[in-house]
């Protein structure tokens, strides 16, 4: 049986991995109270305590308009941090699965990215993600860093859950209509975590839901599925609504490195969202 540990255990996709993981592996799950992966020495003796044989590390400062304005937090965690656990896996001969983002690139490409693009990061936080994959490729060789989109799922805070919850107050809602990705469901990220493990997939892959949208649309269809009535929504521009932190135009990610190495796309966004809004 694989012996797994899982760094974040309770976040929106760390509670997700423990689901996935716990019925087939050995597996041990912590948070930041437990382990503070900014904490390099503290990494490295529980790592190494623990002997597994794949570190999952979800934990992450993911905050995108917070980080804009704590550029030495978000470098702590998502940089420094990723490299203290990158370290300690290999020092413990484990392998490292890390998550990374859509918000490396700068949205500006017409077609979808590919793992192969160069990277070129507009934010904080997308930085601060690309430094943790440069720290990551530089302190542990056996790794799995997984690019994903618009996360949602059953813990914590995300975009389907807001505008449900506005929804539901009657108020008219204003939705940007020109930035596009793949909506991606944390159940099924980890489902597919574990399989890329099985099938022992190492490198950089782009793993995200099939198809793409506007948000606008991920709200449209999100409020349809809800059976949620009468309710008013406008498709507005970024420059209509400005926020902290820049977001990518474009951000839909090609896998084409999955479909190398034999493994098929994963479900389209629609049917993952319509499962997530009616499921009780």
């Amino acid at each position: 049986m694989m012996r797994i540990l899982v760094t974040g255990n309770r976040g929106m996709l760390g509670t997700e991995l423990m689901r996935v993981f716990g019925g087939s592996a050995a597996l041990w799950g912590v948070d930041v109270d437990e382990l503070d992966i900014t904490d390099e020495s503290r990494c490295r003796e529980r790592i190494g305590a623990l002997a597994p044989d794949a570190v999952v590390n979800a934990a992450a400062l993911t905050a995108v308009d917070y980080c804009e304005s704590h550029e030495n937090e978000a470098f702590l965690v998502n940089g420094m941090g990723a490299g203290n656990v990158a370290a300690a896996a290999a020092a413990a001969g484990a392998l490292l699965v890390h998550y990374s983002t859509d918000y490396i690139f700068d949205g500006l490409k017409p077609e979808p990215y590919t793992e192969e693009d160069p990277p070129s990061p507009r934010s904080v936080y997308g930085r601060s993600k690309l430094r943790g994959e440069e720290l990551i490729r530089e302190m542990c060789p056996n790794h799995l860093i997984l690019r994903t989109a618009w996360l949602f799922g059953r813990h914590g805070k995300n975009f389907i859950r807001t505008i449900l919850s506005a929804a539901r107050t009657g108020r008219p809602l204003r939705v940007v209509d020109d930035q596009r990705g793949s909506p991606t469901y944390a159940r099924d990220l980890a489902a597919r975590t574990a399989k890329m493990i099985e099938a022992g997939c190492r490198g950089t892959y782009h793993v995200t839901n099939s198809g793409a949208c506007t948000w606008y649309e991920l709200a449209l269809r999100s409020v349809e599925w809800a059976a949620i009535p009468g309710v008013d929504i406008t498709p507005v521009t970024t420059e209509e609504f400005p926020l902290p932190a820049p977001r990518p135009a474009n951000s839909v990610l090609a896998s084409v490195r999955l479909a190398e190495a034999g493994l098929p796309p994963m479900r389209p966004w629609q049917e993952a969202v319509q499962e997530y809004v009616l499921e009780p």
